[in-house]
This record gives structure tokens, sequence and C-alpha cells, in this order.
């Protein structure tokens, strides 16, 4: 027995010759049917009118005889229906299936293209779901896991089971219906009502969290980086657009490096010259790239004020040195021209044997640079640092500011960033306890170690900070040569500068 080759439409060369007026019996199972042979030829060429005109040639005057097949007669109904005329619709998966399964097994040209053209039914959790077969054609959103796990239903009509051999196949594979019962159906509901372009309000950051989990589950990474936080604005004073995204959340793709004097519009121009900022936009969603903020969060910062140099720890400091790797690819970078990411004075042996990488990893600390455009907020309230700057040498300023205490190795930022807040302008008011910290007749221990005194008050640990990438020329002095550095540019800080600050955060749990 041939069930053929199902095919989207009927060719229009090869119609059946079965007479319209003539009843021919089937018989399906336990029950026998009889079908007119306009209902027959109605979705043609299928088995029924290649079995039928068979007959007709062999003996075009005698009887016709019964055709049995062993499928199930409720499905059949159905199926009678639609070459009756009639409109058949799947009520859920299982009747999809029972359709879908049959009108192959009968090679039903007509019943199988409607099929694939009507909804893909599927079963999340304990809710059913009727899902357009387009839905996942924005960009970034296919493959997915749906298309890769029940591929047979996303297939064309003519690679719906591959490498089957349809020459005398007794029966169709079997097909379940798909069912994903790990997850929730109602995340999905959400999901799927993004996919149509309605928007969905997030209630909090644990329900973002639910939508993001699921959307990595199912591999929709377009939808993915339309739900992720951030924010884009217009920056008037910089004359840029902004993107604010978690260090996290940022993807390889959408890195680029835009030098001083381009525009955003120019993302691929070369960046061997002067300097530049990092620029980012999300891949599948945003079309033009905009001057990119990172930010930083669970405390994973340690900011050191006297050599105005950052610590990461855990996954930040793994993700930021990814980034810049990152960063030098999109330059261009030669390989004996090494990005240079964490310098620590003194440990330029490291740096010698990084030299072959882009990025030149000598240590654990990044050169940042705070200025006075940076809100900072220090133990819970507003800091307010003291603006400690000099006049030039002649005793007049000319319209510009020198700092007076910078760090050793400081090299001016260019590209509309102020001059760098000295450290003893960020920490004047921490070196001595406060008064009202101390209570009348309050007896001071003895000893106290030295991380209470002049070491707290030239470390913060930053739990939050929104910082701009700076890419520039630094001179080295171990070399006499000039490399290109990245450098952290502080937008927005919330910091502790001790374990009180820290502590009075904290609640109790129960």
């Amino acid at each position: 027995m041939s069930t053929g080759v199902p095919l989207s439409e009927p060719p229009k060369g090869d119609a059946a010759i079965l007479p319209h007026e003539k009843v021919f019996p089937i018989q399906i199972g336990s029950q026998l049917f009889r079908l007119s042979g306009a209902s027959i030829a109605s979705d043609a060429p299928s088995y029924f009118s290649r079995f039928f005109e068979e007959q007709l040639e062999s003996n075009p005057d005698g009887n016709v005889r019964t055709l049995y097949i062993d499928r199930d007669p409720e499905t059949f109904h159905e199926i009678l229906r639609h070459l009756q005329g009639y409109y058949v619709r799947p009520k859920d998966g299982a009747h999809f299936v029972k359709l879908f399964a049959d009108a192959q097994f009968y090679s039903l040209p007509r019943l199988i293209a409607q099929l694939f053209e009507c909804e893909i039914f599927i079963q999340i959790g304990d809710r059913h779901f009727q899902i357009p077969r387009d839905i996942f054609s924005s960009p970034g959103d296919s493959p997915n896991f749906f298309s890769l796990g029940f591929a047979v239903f996303f297939a064309s009509p003519t690679a719906v089971f591959p490498g089957l051999e349809r020459e005398g196949l007794l029966r169709p594979p079997s097909i379940t219906p798909p069912i994903v019962s790990s997850r929730s159906g109602d995340v999905f509901a959400e999901l799927l009502h993004l996919l149509r372009g309605y928007p969905v309000h997030i209630r909090d950051e644990e329900h973002r969290a639910c939508l993001l989990r699921d959307c990595r589950y199912y591999h929709l990474r377009g939808l993915e980086q339309k739900l992720i936080p951030h924010d884009i604005s217009y920056n008037l004073e910089r004359r840029q657009f902004e993107i604010t995204v978690r260090l996290e959340d940022v993807r390889p793709s959408g890195i680029t490096f835009v030098p001083d004097g381009e525009g955003s519009s120019n993302p691929n121009a070369n960046s061997t010259i002067t300097g530049g900022w990092v620029h980012y936009a999300r891949p599948f969603v945003d079309e033009d790239h905009r001057e990119l903020i990172i930010e930083i969060g669970g405390g994973n910062t340690l900011v050191d004020l006297a050599t105005m140099r950052a610590e990461l720890h855990g996954l930040a400091k793994a993700r930021v040195t990814s980034l810049c790797q990152v960063i030098a690819n999109k330059m261009n970078l030669p390989a004996n021209t090494p990005l240079s990411l964490m310098v620590t004075p003194g440990n330029s042996s490291s740096s010698s044997s990084s030299s072959n990488n882009n990025t030149a990893l000598t240590g654990d600390r990044i050169k940042i640079h705070i200025d006075s455009s940076t809100d900072i907020t220090l133990d819970g309230e507003p800091f307010s640092p003291s603006h400690n700057y000099d006049t030039t040498s002649n005793g007049s300023n000319n319209g510009t500011f020198q700092p007076a205490d910078v760090p050793a190795g400081y090299s001016p930022l260019e590209g509309n960033a102020p001059p760098p807040l000295t450290p003893s302008g960020l920490y004047p008011r921490l070196q001595t306890p406060s008064a009202a910290a101390v209570q009348p007749n309050q007896q001071l221990p003895r000893k106290r170690r030295r991380v209470d005194g002049s070491e707290r008050s030239r470390q913060w640990v930053v739990d939050r900070g929104q910082w701009r990438l700076r890419v520039h020329p630094s001179a080295n002095a171990s070399t006499g040569t000039s490399q290109m550095e990245v450098v952290f540019v502080a937008v927005k800080l919330e910091a502790h500068s001790s374990q009180r600050a820290r502590n009075a955060r904290r609640s109790f749990v129960s």
C-alpha cells in the first residue's frame, strides 16, 4: 500500500476521473462509510482516489470492491466532513495530532495544507494554547524550543517526515501532542501576549525574572532582549543617546567602539586613533548603537580612592574581563598592542606574559574616573565631595581648573569628561569620627584596627554603580610606549564606607 507524497496543493493536471454520482464503500475500523465520487475528488489525488481509479480502469463495468483501512473511525468522521466541503477545525492538541497523522496517511493534499496553515495546539503546564505558526518570525525568536522540539509541526508539507520511506508504509509514525509540563502556563500566556505585539505590565523584579527565565528556556532571544532591564534616554549636555544595561545582560554582538569625533551612525569606524567611547545596541531589537552605561550591582566593586582604582570580585570580574576582550576585538587591535584593562603598580611581569592577548590582565584592579558630575550616595546619604582644585602656576585659571591632588599615573580623559575629583576631596569628612557618633563620657577602646581609620575613609564598597566605558591611549612607564586603556567613568554610585553602614541596612529575617 502506498500513501503517496503529501502535497501542499492538489496538482492541477492530475484530477480524479471518478464518476461524481457513483458511491464508493470505505470501511474504517469497524464502521462502513459510503462516499460519492464528488467527495473523494474534492481532495485528490489521494489514497482513496488512486485505489478506486485502478479498479475502474481494470474493470469498468464490474462492482467496486470495498476499501478496508484499519484506522480510527471517529477521526475519519471529521475527514469525511472535510471531503463533503465543511471546514474542519481541531479542538485541541490531541485532536490536531489525529487529524494531522491521518491526513498524511490518506495523502489528502488539501487537508494537509489546511492543517499546516492553522494554529499549533500546545499544552504548557495545565493550559492549552493555539499558537500561530508565524508568531516566532521576529528576529532572534527562531530557531527556538518549539521549532526544534516539535519540528514535525513547523516543517513544510513536503518535509514533514524527513527520511521516512513512504513506499509500503503500513502506519504513519506516532506523534504525541506538544506538551511542556515543566513550565508555567500563566508565564507563557504573558510571553505569547508580548509576541503578539501587546505590552505586558511587569509588576516587580521577581515577575521580570520569571519572564526572562522562560524566555531563555524557550530560546526566544529577541523577546528576551526586549524584557531585560534597560533605560534609553537622550543626554542633551553630551549630545548623545544613552542606554543603561546591567553588566550580566550585555551581549558581545551589541558592543561597538565609536572614536572621538565620530557619531553613533558610524559604529564600525577604525579606532586606531586617540580614543573613544563604547556604544551598545540590544541584539535583534535596536537598530542604532547608543553610548553604553553598564550597571554593576551585588556589592562586587571595591573602590580605592587613593589610587582611583576599583577591584572587582566574583562573576563581575570575569564578565568585565570578557567585555574588555570584546572591546579589543571590536577595535581590531593588533596582537602586539594589548588593550590594558587591569593595571596594578609593580606587576609588570604579568603584563609581559599577557602581551599576546588583546587584554593585558596584569592584576585585579581597573582604573576609574570620578568627577563632579558623578552622583554619589554614601552610607545612605547624598555625598557632596569637596572640590579641591588649584589654578594654574601663574595664578590665573584661564577659565579652566586643574586638580590639586591627582593619583599617580593619571592621564586626562577626553570626550567631554570633566576633570577628576581628588582623593582628598572625596574622603575628608570620613577621616575623623563624627562628634555625634561619640556619646558623652564614653570611653573609646584602647586599640582600633587600622581598617577602621584611614583605610576605611579611602575605600568604598560600591553596592550599585553605573559606569561609562572610555578607551584612550595611556603611557606605559615601564616600556616607554603607549597603549590603549579602558577607564570606567562613574555616573552614579551607591556605596558604603564601613561595616557599620552595611549593617545598618540589614533586616531581621523574621
